[in-house]
């Protein structure tokens, strides 16, 4: 019974070894890719939601020991946005949605030249209760979770550039 499974899973292995699937930090931080988003400095960013973004960017490029002497520069317009609704018979609304958005730019330091210019966004749905506390609450909580997914969006993408480009 073993060696029959260990049979059918050899065999349903041997299509995925030629499938070009490679790990993106197959090195870990010595990668090429890793040590290129070491090397990217984030400017500052307007705005709470943006000082919790610029921070939650600045701990994932710090992955192969930060910008020393920075090679790239990472711009970062914010959007931050709450829209009311789910209104209730006296008016006042029920949900909140709190949508973070970012259009971010990595400029060469060298050259001045813009090497990726995109936007990344999430967005999270707020209940609005009687405590206005509570719904502050829920409101910081969203802008600290929206920062994190929008951090790893981008930095998702800018690891993608770099290994694109290190394959040429």
């Amino acid at each position: 019974m073993t060696r029959t499974l260990a049979l059918l899973l050899l065999g349903a292995s041997l299509p995925l070894a030629s499938c070009g699937l490679r790990p993106l930090y197959g090195a870990g931080a010595s990668s090429a890719t890793a040590q290129s988003l070491g090397m990217i400095e984030v400017t500052p960013i307007d705005e709470r939601s943006g000082w919790l973004l610029r921070n939650a960017l600045v701990d994932r490029l710090a992955v192969a020991g930060g910008a020393d002497s920075p090679r790239y520069r990472l711009d970062v317009l914010i959007d931050d946005d709450i829209t009311k609704f789910g209104l209730r018979g006296d008016a006042g609304a029920t949900r909140e949605r709190r949508t973070l958005r970012a259009r971010y730019q990595l400029i060469d330091l060298a050259t001045g030249e813009t090497l990726v210019d995109a936007t990344a966004g999430s967005d999270a749905g707020i209940d609005i209760t009687s405590s206005p506390y509570a719904t502050v609450a829920a409101e910081q909580s969203a802008v600290e979770r929206l920062s994190m997914e929008v951090a790893d969006d981008i930095v998702a993408r800018l690891a993608l550039y770099f290994d694109r480009t290190a394959r040429r």
